[in-house]
């Protein structure tokens, strides 16, 4: 029973934290640093992809812990093709820290490591 309140509790957690991401988002509160920035240009992948990426996306695992500011890793699609976004979740803003094609190897449906 207690499994099932900590699941249902996470679950409320990532609405909420996707929620306050999506609004960052919309609010051009964001920085993207500068290894997602080289990332984008090799992978070819525009701010407005990420951002849609990030609008359409779901947060797939939390890390509360994470210094300065806790981060998230999102599953999006750029290009109808599966996306993983790394962002930081400060106070004010969130910080795009990378993105990457994630291995169908290390995930299961690119949700859920191997």
């Amino acid at each position: 029973m207690e499994d099932i309140i900590n699941i249902e509790s996470n679950i409320v957690l990532m609405k909420s934290t996707l929620q306050q991401i999506k609004e960052f988002i919309k609010n051009k509160q964001y920085l993207i640093a500068y290894h997602a920035k080289l990332r984008m240009a090799e992978r070819l992948i525009t701010t407005s992809d990420i951002e849609n990426a990030i609008k359409n996306g779901e947060i797939i695992e939390e890390y509360p812990e994470d210094k300065p500011c806790p981060s998230a890793l999102l599953l999006g699609k750029v290009k109808k093709k599966p996306i993983h976004i790394v962002i930081g979740i400060c106070e004010d803003h969130i910080r795009i820290i990378t993105e990457y094609i994630p291995s169908k190897k290390k995930w299961i449906n690119y949700k859920k490591r191997r």
